[in-house]
């Protein structure tokens, strides 16, 4: 392997473990050389080797086989003691390289960022019961419900409980053994017991653990035999009475390629839905995080309604949300300025556009028969009567101001009428929004759900 070919697999192993952990701890390794079936990296410090080997180890080391099947162990040295042509056994007085081999009792749990804790994490109606069960096991206690199972979107919660329960158990009951891994750690793991015929090892690891946890399970899908390991390391660890906790982007039954009895398994716990936020719960974590950059920028100040315009109009992705008002805040303190309305649509206008939610008609017409409690067919259908016609005319309206189709487009959805009609109805609608108060509240409170 050419340090070259080590550059690419760089990039690669950046797709794995993102863009802060590749730059903080991947980035800086530098190949060495390879001999005897090891391949030895250079680092700026031994605290740097020593947690990469802990960490990210595996991973490296599964990388790194795809160009070099006969590596079976990485070590790092301090560049200072690395040339680059392989060296002999070191001497005493040389710093002993740090191997990527675990401890034999011991799993290796992956790194925990200390900013996801309880104190941090927003709560709100739609994530109230996921942070409840997750206080609730991070008593270490006796929970009646095993496993955990959180799941929903990205950006929604799911990692930053995982690791405050983790956080909260190393702090109340520092003598168990508790481990937290992404679902491809544990596969790389898994790879790498069968390849060195290691099995027995990585089944007692595995088996000894208090408190497993596993992140994005959805990653071992269609993986045979990584499922089938799964699986009894599952069973094992409920046959002991341990904890596992679970997360996935979806509901266990909805999570495609999994084995049926592994479904069955995750489905016996209590399985929690963390929502998409709402209005309330984005402008609190703003209210929190704005709480902190005060702190950190005394002397900035901030208008009214900007925290309100933000939850508004940044409503799927909490990171998203976070990322725009910490570059927000980076922003109006290097140009001196106040942070009103008008710097903020400035400085976020790429990030504004990429989250307007993009509404479809047949939403639109879906919320529109619901709201007025009728069906859908009578809406878009033939009937004139004034309380299909009415409702009709609302969702043509809505559609016309809220979406990009055109009014032949929107005739097209509505059953196959003219773009004349459309025209009439959205004309109707906006006459009737100034003189009648039932319609306009009617509008204004389909528009906030949609917007919602």
């Amino acid at each position: 392997m050419t340090k070259e070919q080590w550059g690419q697999l760089k990039q690669n192993l950046l797709a794995s473990v993102g863009k802060n952990n590749f730059k903080n701890w991947i980035e800086p390794l530098e190949l060495s050389y390879i001999a005897d079936g090891v391949v030895t990296f250079a680092v700026p410090t031994v605290f740097l080797g020593n947690y990469v080997s802990q960490n990210f180890g595996d991973l490296i080391l599964y990388h790194v086989n795809s160009l070099a099947p006969d590596v079976r162990r990485i070590q790092f040295q301090t560049a200072a003691n690395t040339t680059a042509t392989p060296k002999p056994e070191p001497k005493a007085a040389e710093p002993e390289p740090v191997a990527a081999t675990a401890d034999e009792n011991q799993v290796p749990t992956a790194p925990l960022d200390a900013r996801f804790t309880f104190d941090s994490f927003v709560v709100g109606k739609p994530n109230e019961l996921a942070h409840a069960a997750a206080k609730r096991v991070a008593e270490g206690g006796p929970v009646t419900f095993n496993p955990l199972f959180l799941y929903g979107g990205v950006g929604l919660g799911k990692t930053h409980l995982m690791h405050a329960i983790a956080w909260e158990l190393k702090t109340r009951r520092p003598d168990l053994n508790v481990v937290y891994l992404s679902a491809e750690q544990f596969m790389y793991r898994f790879v790498q017991a069968l390849r060195d015929r290691k099995m027995m090892d990585f089944k007692e690891m595995f088996r000894s653990v208090d408190v497993l946890m596993v992140d994005d399970v959805q990653f071992i899908a269609g993986k045979d035999s990584t499922q089938e390991e799964f699986f009894h390391t599952f069973n094992a660890l409920v046959d002991q009475n341990k904890q596992i906790i679970i997360s996935a982007d979806r509901a266990p039954g909805e999570i495609q390629n999994l084995e049926e009895r592994i479904k069955s398994r995750l489905q016996c716990g209590l399985v929690v839905d963390l929502h998409p936020t709402d209005y309330e719960l984005r402008l609190g974590i703003l209210q929190t995080k704005t709480d902190q950059f005060f702190r950190q920028y005394p002397d900035l100040k901030m208008a009214d309604g900007v925290l309100e315009f933000l939850a508004h109009r940044i409503s799927t992705n909490v990171r998203v949300l976070e990322g725009a008002l910490t570059r927000l805040f980076a922003f109006a303190s290097l140009v001196g300025h106040e942070i009103t309305l008008e710097l903020t649509q400035d400085c976020l206008a790429d990030v504004l556009r990429a989250s307007e939610r993009k509404i479809s008609v047949e939403e639109i017409q879906r919320q529109v028969s619901d709201h007025y409690n009728i069906r859908l067919s009578d809406m878009i259908g033939p009937k004139r009567l004034r309380n299909f016609a009415r409702p009709r005319q609302v969702a043509m309206y809505l559609c016309k101001q809220m979406t990009s189709r055109s009014l032949p487009e929107i005739g097209r959805r509505f059953g196959g009428r003219d773009h004349t009609t459309v025209m009439h109805g959205v004309k109707r609608i906006e006459e009737l929004r100034t003189q009648d108060a039932q319609i306009a509240e009617d509008l204004e409170l389909l528009r906030r759900t949609l917007e919602g």
